[in-house]
């Protein structure tokens, strides 16, 4: 049984009321309850339902938007203590409880049988939610998204006569539950039931020896930073440098590049930061050095200022992934509240966007010290995979860009908050204020939700939000909410909706 009503009085309530990422949102629940199995799950939330009572779950607490420390939510269920990772010979797959974070589970994963699942980039983020959006991180260029490697699922649902039970779903044919895996590999957490356990396997992967059947982790990686100062940028220079980066992207983004084992991510704070940060992850081995070079050398051809001579450096895969880029994953004690608004793009921004992007970092009429435009190179082996395939629909983009702001002090939240949507809304102008799907964008990634995109202020475009998320795939993944959750037992304000 899964440990008693925890209310508010009690330590253990606090410590999962305040372990959210972000602290924009705070949850009052009646109560909390931590799970240590799949029958404390199907428990939990047999009582919920039986209460009348709305419940919502947190692993590792990095939902970026309320979903989980929604005031509306009667009761936060806690699976972080479902930790263990190991080979299920039955299954022939390698099985991974929802509450184990990312940096476990490439732990377990590499010190037990040397191989890979290309998660997440921040180590500390939590499975159950993580993989359901897709996932997707530094490796996800050469061996495209983690959904891509799931082979099974377990999901504690509710049927229509209010009773809850563990199913377990796999992409085999012949599974009569195969649609639930299939809305489990990007159509995000929360919407179908309570995701307990994953099995990972290659798809073209067979036999009895978890060494393969999933990727080798990469024996070393190397990464590279540098930064172009932003008192040596003119607005031409800062064009220059982002059409020259756009253009990498569109080259090199095809399943078949030979430059899949390099991501990068360039961060343009607004210009009171300093510098304009490009940070580099590659695990092309001996030819890391010169694909750093190269890659550098083609961002700043033409660019007036040159960039600061690179830093370098080599570790194991291993200590690489429990603590990736350390400076940019650092935050000020006691957390920060941000707003995150994401696109994936299939094309390079045009020199208008461009424009509109140098003029919202550097203008002083919005003076938001903890703005940014962050660029992803995304694509290559995840272009691979067709787009109804997987629930994850996006698989034509070449980077992933995000309009972050952050605050600490809640004086600062109504200007940032304006700054990073008027951001967002003129770079897609000619869209209605969206990355409306089309030859241009791939729309938006469910693991990066944004309530703004369902109102009709900030999304003016007429497309639904659902397809900004979904596109061709949404229609299927409202037959699986109907059929799966019929009760609408799981829902938040961007939660799947059945037909």
């Amino acid at each position: 049984m899964p440990t008693g009503r925890i209310g508010p009085g009690d330590p253990r309530y606090r410590a999962v009321v305040d372990k959210r990422f972000n602290k924009r949102f705070q949850a009052r629940p009646d109560y909390v309850r931590l799970a240590e199995s799949a029958d404390d799950v199907v428990a939990a939330v047999q009582e919920a339902v039986a209460e009348g009572k709305r419940l919502v779950v947190t692993s590792g607490g990095h939902c970026l938007e309320g979903f989980v420390s929604d005031p509306a939510a009667r009761v936060i269920l806690d699976v972080s203590a479902m930790k263990r990772v190991a080979f299920d010979p039955a299954r022939r797959a390698v099985a991974v409880e929802a509450g184990a974070t990312v940096g476990e589970t490439f732990r377990a994963l590499h010190e037990n049988w040397g191989v890979v699942v290309p998660l997440g980039e921040y180590p500390g983020i939590g499975m159950g939610g993580h993989v359901a959006g897709g996932a997707f991180g530094f490796l996800c260029r050469q061996l495209g998204l983690a959904a891509d490697y799931l082979h099974a699922v377990e999901v504690v649902t509710v049927d229509a006569g209010g009773r809850a039970s563990a199913v377990v779903a796999t992409r085999e044919a012949s599974d009569p539950n195969r649609d639930l895996w299939w809305a489990h590999t990007g159509g995000g957490g929360g919407n179908f039931g309570v995701v307990t356990r994953y099995w990972f396997r290659s798809p073209e992967a067979f036999g009895d020896d978890p060494s393969r059947l999933l990727p080798r982790a990469p024996e070393f990686v190397d990464t590279f930073r540098t930064e172009w100062r932003w008192s040596d940028l003119d607005q031409g220079s800062f064009l220059q440098l982002l059409r020259n980066h756009g253009g990498w992207s569109e080259r090199h983004s095809g399943p078949d590049s030979p430059e899949t084992s390099l991501w990068t991510l360039l961060a343009l704070p607004r210009r009171q930061a300093g510098a304009i940060v490009l940070r580099g992850v590659s695990t092309a081995g001996a030819a890391a050095r010169r694909q750093a070079d190269d890659y550098v050398s083609a961002l700043a051809d033409g660019v007036a200022a040159p960039p600061k001579a690179m830093e370098r450096a080599r570790m194991g895969w291993l200590e690489f992934a429990l603590d990736p880029l350390p400076d940019l994953f650092g935050g000020p004690p006691g957390g920060v509240s941000v707003k995150v608004k994401d696109a994936l793009l299939k094309k390079r921004f045009t020199d208008a966007q461009l424009a509109v992007a140098h003029d919202y970092l550097t203008r002083s009429d919005h003076d938001v010290m903890g703005g940014m435009l962050g660029l992803a190179t995304y694509g290559g082996r995840i272009n691979a995979v067709a787009s109804d395939a997987t629930a994850s629909a996006q698989r034509g983009a070449i980077f992933d860009i995000a309009c972050n702001v952050g605050w600490v002090d809640a004086v600062e939240e109504e200007r940032s908050l304006a700054w990073v949507r008027a951001f967002y809304r003129d770079l897609f102008a000619e869209s209605g204020g969206v990355p409306v799907p089309g030859a241009a964008y791939a729309g938006t990634f469910i693991n990066h939700p944004d309530t703004d995109l369902a109102d009709p202020a900030w999304n003016m475009s007429g497309v639904p939000w659902a397809t900004l998320y979904y596109q061709e795939n949404h229609p299927r993944l409202q037959r699986v909410k109907a059929r799966w959750d019929p009760r609408n037992v799981f829902r938040h304000a961007l939660s799947i909706r059945a037909e």
